[in-house]
């Protein structure tokens, strides 16, 4: 999981724009591709070291190539960047989560994608789409992830249920019926408040068909938007979900030992169950997300953006091909268990034939992209508010979402 840096605001970045320009070194035609070089690169997290094992295959077979890889932490990675950006020192290339892109975009330190190279249709519409900003695109897609339901198969025969919830109904009743007739703590594991609460809250927003932010308006207070509240409010209501939040709060743990019996969560944790708990083999699943309107969850991820003062775009496109066409895909699903952006990477191999891989991929088909605006941490944080305000009984949904209606009004561009 990649969790969105909150370490400096916006604000701090659009104050250093104004003398962006002065820093950098754009102009002329930079490097040749074919030319002796070395390509800067910017990674976060595991990425980082895995993209080195990578580079080093790339640059023996193109030995006119250094490709210089930086890993940097997603703890740190927001800062370094916005000090980059206006020192004029990014990188050649970077790594890019879905919630910075529309800040550096507007910070005019990134390079137009080639469209004519990177086709949109190869990719995931909700991946292309985090790196589209005004019309322009910025970022070209590098892997994917959503989120589904997981839950415990042994424990819901105990409840009495005998296929996965395909809607909210069905949700609702099996939390209700994993508490009462298999006598788990909790039915269904929503986080009830702090940063990022509007992760665990997104199955519910997209589902009913809301958002957040769409077309440029605030839609917080939308009947869409309202009506997820609502339900996501009534798990707490109900005492189906913990209105306790703990920070670092390990699901897994409570999954194991069956006290929560269902939660949402990306592909990571399929690793995490398999590694840490394999007394658990037999006694998962997950399945879509129970649908509202529609099954829809998040999509997430991370782009790869150019910097506009490199002086090496040329010998970046390429590399960035080779990253991101099929081949280099699959191969870095291989290495990484990362999701490919690419969708003709899905069509063989364990992707294809993987019974939970294949379910991802149709979350994938219906995920929403979080709304690119250069604010975006700020205008997540006033939806944490409203889900926290709603959790914990302190307003109703029609309340909290005309709240965060008004604060997400200023601040969206």
């Amino acid at each position: 999981m990649h969790p969105t840096a909150r370490t400096a605001s916006v604000a701090v970045a659009l104050t250093m724009a104004a003398g962006i320009t002065a820093c950098g070194s754009s102009g002329g035609a930079g490097v040749a591709a074919d030319k002796k070089q070395t390509l800067t690169v910017w990674a976060m997290g595991a990425e980082g070291e895995k993209l080195a094992e990578v580079a080093k295959v790339y640059e023996d077979a193109n030995p006119n190539i250094t490709v210089k890889v930086t890993p940097v932490g997603w703890d740190v990675a927001h800062q370094k960047l916005v000090s980059a950006a206006a020192a004029g020192t990014l990188p050649d290339m970077t790594q890019m989560g879905s919630s910075y892109m529309g800040e550096f975009a507007e910070l005019g330190v990134l390079e137009p994608v080639d469209t004519k190279t990177f086709k949109k249709d190869a990719f995931f519409p909700a991946a292309w789409e985090q790196g589209v900003v005004d019309g322009e695109v910025y970022g070209v897609p590098w892997y994917v992830e959503t989120r589904v339901l997981y839950y415990r198969t042994d424990l819901a025969k105990k409840a009495g249920i005998s296929k996965p919830p395909t809607n909210w109904a069905e949700l609702q009743q099996a939390a209700t019926a994993y508490q009462d007739k298999a006598g788990t703590q909790w039915g269904l594991h929503l986080q009830s408040s702090g940063l990022d609460a509007v992760q665990s809250f997104s199955p519910f927003l997209y589902s009913a068909g809301g958002s957040i932010v769409a077309d440029g308006k605030a839609t917080m207070d939308s009947p869409e938007a309202v009506k997820a509240l609502k339900e996501y409010a009534t798990y707490f209501e109900k005492g189906l979900s913990n209105k306790s939040f703990q920070p670092g709060y390990e699901v897994l743990t409570d999954f194991n030992s069956g006290d929560v019996p269902m939660f949402y969560s990306g592909p990571w944790t399929m690793t995490g169950i398999n590694n840490d708990y394999p007394d658990l083999k037999g006694k998962w699943a997950i399945a879509k997300v129970p649908a509202d309107q529609v099954s829809a969850s998040m999509a997430g991820g991370s782009s790869l953006v150019v910097s506009k003062d490199s002086e090496h775009k040329e010998a970046a496109k390429e590399f960035l091909s080779y990253l991101t066409d099929t081949k280099g895909q699959e191969d870095w699903f291989k290495r990484s268990g990362d999701l490919p952006a690419n969708i003709s990477a899905w069509d063989s191999g364990e992707l294809a034939a993987d019974a939970n891989f294949k379910i991802f991929r149709e979350q994938m088909e219906t995920a929403q992209p979080w709304p690119v605006e250069p604010q975006w941490t700020e205008i997540s944080s006033k939806a944490d508010e409203a889900i926290s305000q709603v959790t914990q009984g302190k307003a109703s949904a029609e309340d909290a979402a005309k709240k965060a209606q008004s604060a997400i009004e200023g601040l969206v561009k």
